[in-house]
């Protein structure tokens, strides 16, 4: 606004003032003028004259510079309209360059004494060895995700949860023949995108050391005599505690949670439906019922352990004439007969009646609580929000000509992805020193007919605001394009706003591994020769190594392939001790498989070697053992 003032008081403030002193320009006699400036030019007419004349060149001037510069501007947003330019990968570095630098002089290096208490969040840069930039959502005492803020121990627990959902699927998967799987196979859906993001915070760098618990309080954080809430945040510490109570049940087996119905409609909204019961989870009626609870329907505890004990989360306080021992009530009001909990938004707590601070506890608002009970195994049907990511692609099988599905030599570029990552070009493997470009560089190889931008850096950047994702995908695209300038090749195609490896210049083993299982899927004759080429095509796990929040769902999906292989080449053996091979080969490829451990050990009974056949389920009991799982009835033990 101040510009444009300027430039309109340029342009009409010489002229008005001009002809309101002097007069409109006049040119009647300019001979006769100029013959009485020639005989006597230092009248001081011809000096006004001459003066007036000069402002008038001046503004002229001044109109011409301003009418070009806006001519020019004009022209540059007509070109610009026409063609939308997103930034370069150059503007897009050198923005962050400066951000960067604007921040660091802004932000002071001393912390303050309060900033372990903030929810913002922390970043740290590389030292000049190819490392990231990697903003956390975390803090020194927990993890903020999209929806909430959890201790760090419970967000530990949250990736161990989705551990053993993965293990769970693994252990339950029976390989079939070898074929495409659905799209929408509930075993393969990718987990919920607070989960994904849980996940990140947790497994980008080692948990600093856990502050040290407040006397007194039991694991799930809330007084053992129980506490009312109140405040912004009261319905997001109930949810924090259904789930951190429920995640200690997991683990332990020490915790029961009694939830009245009432509450859970308050905590969860659409999705109190799908809530159910099971292992440490009770829902009652009323508050009432949930006081008269038999004595001995709280949980029995492993010997040695400490902090057993019933939680009861209620939509209104108990009557004042019943109680129940050893349980902590958690009341979703003000309780007059208990301590009542003021908690802020972020999970700070104080007392209502004092200004003495309480603990920080964990709290979460509907959705992300919905995304976290999907690992715990309490709701069904999954919750509706599903994750960004994309899942596992689907192609459809054909039959195809037969052909050695070797590397092209016409490719310079080969990118492996099954085992350790890597991209060589004419044979030579080249150092991708940013962590986010070889990221990246998977990404794109398991999604060969490319992906949006916004999922891929949503799924590479996962809990990060989208605003600060689009520069850190150009920065880190732009670092792949630079490791293969030396081909003369682009190595990456951009269509719109959908990027993939350029299919022209680029070969992936990953690729010819699907290509052998299309083959596999739909031949009718030599099947063994197909399946076998599905096993030679396998080099490793997806990525492996490497625990992207992405990649389970697809490393899943390429391990059951294999897996189906081995299967496949067993069923079609002729021999038992062939039989045997394979599926031993299969067990090396997924050591949590049930089925296959059930078919090895039968093959050995059958073979009449039990004692194998016993050290064969007794390996793999403990196998589980660690994890918390069990064989669950889908072994044979020595034969029997």
């Amino acid at each position: 606004m101040a510009s444009l003032l300027l430039t309109v008081v340029l342009l009409t403030g010489p002229p008005i003032l001009l002809v309101w002193m002097v007069g409109w320009p006049s040119v009647d006699t300019p001979r006769v003028a100029l013959w009485q400036w020639v005989r006597d030019p230092l009248t001081e007419q011809n000096l006004i004259l001459l003066l007036v004349g000069l402002a008038w060149l001046l503004w002229a001037f001044v109109a011409y510079l301003v009418t070009a510069a806006t001519a020019t501007r004009v022209w540059a947003g007509v070109r610009w309209l026409r063609r939308l330019p997103l930034p370069t990968p150059w503007q897009a570095t050198a923005t962050g360059m400066a951000g960067a630098a604007a921040l660091t002089i802004a932000t002071p290096t001393t912390p303050t004494p309060d900033a372990s208490h903030q929810g913002t969040t922390t970043s740290t840069t590389g030292t000049g060895t190819g490392t990231d930039i990697v903003e956390q959502a975390d803090t020194v005492d927990g993890v903020a995700v999209p929806g909430g803020w959890l201790p760090r121990d419970v967000a530990e627990q949250v990736t161990a949860a989705a551990g053993l959902v993965w293990l769970r699927r693994r252990r339950a998967y029976r390989p079939t023949r070898p074929h495409r799987h659905s799209q929408d196979a509930q075993d393969l859906a990718p987990l919920p995108a607070t989960v994904a993001a849980i996940q990140a915070a947790t497994g980008s760098r080692p948990p600093p050391p856990a502050p040290a618990p407040a006397a007194g309080l039991p694991p799930v954080g809330f007084p053992p005599a129980g506490v009312g809430l109140t405040g912004p945040g009261a319905r997001d510490a109930a949810r924090g505690l259904l789930i951190t109570a429920l995640l200690a049940t997991m683990r332990q087996n020490t915790v029961e949670l009694v939830i009245t119905r009432r509450a859970v409609d308050m905590l969860l909204g659409p999705a109190a439906p799908h809530l159910r019961p099971g292992a440490g989870l009770r829902i009652v009626d009323t508050a009432a019922h949930a006081t008269t609870l038999p004595a001995d329907a709280t949980p029995a505890l492993p010997d040695g352990a400490e902090g057993g004990r019933r939680v009861l989360i209620l939509d209104e306080p108990p009557p004042s004439s019943l109680a129940t021992s050893g349980a902590t009530m958690v009341v979703l009001a003000a309780w007059p007969h208990a301590t009542t909990w003021h908690v802020e938004a972020d999970g700070h707590t104080h007392a209502s009646d004092t200004a003495t601070a309480g603990p920080r506890v964990c709290v979460l608002d509907a959705v992300a609580t919905t995304d976290l009970l999907t690992v715990t195994g309490h709701l069904h049907p999954p919750a509706p929000n599903t994750p960004t990511q994309p899942q596992p692609q689907v192609r459809v099988p054909r039959p195809t000509a037969p052909h050695h599905d070797t590397i092209r030599p016409d490719k310079r570029m080969l990118v492996r992805v099954l085992g350790e990552p890597a991209l060589l070009i004419d044979g030579t493997a080249l150092t991708v020193r940013r962590t986010a470009a070889r990221h990246a560089l998977v990404f794109l190889a398991v999604h060969p007919d490319g992906v949006d931008s916004h999922l891929m850096a949503e799924a590479l950047w996962p809990g990060l605001p989208g605003q600060r994702l689009t520069g850190r995908l150009y920065t880190t695209l732009s670092e792949l394009r630079t490791a293969a300038r030396t081909t003369g090749l682009p190595i990456i195609d951009r269509t719109g706003d959908r990027y993939r490896l350029h299919p022209d210049h680029v070969d992936v083993d990953l690729w010819h591994f699907h290509r052998a299982v299309d083959r596999a899927a739909a031949i009718l004759t030599d099947p063994s020769t197909a399946w076998q080429a599905v096993v030679d095509a396998y080099a490793g796990d997806l990525a492996a190594g490497h625990t992207w929040e992405w990649l389970d769902p697809h490393r899943e999906s390429i391990r059951r392939h294999v897996l189906d292989a081995y299967a496949a080449l067993a069923a079609a053996a002729s021999h038992p001790r062939q039989a045997l091979a394979y599926l031993q080969d299969g067990i090396r490829v997924d050591p949590y498989n049930a089925d296959l451990h059930h078919r090895a050990a039968s093959i050995l009974a059958s073979l009449g070697e039990h004692i194998a056949a016993a050290d064969l389920t007794d390996r793999y009991t403990r196998r589980l053992a660690p994890a918390g799982l069990t064989a669950e009835g889908a072994l044979i033990r020595g034969g029997t």
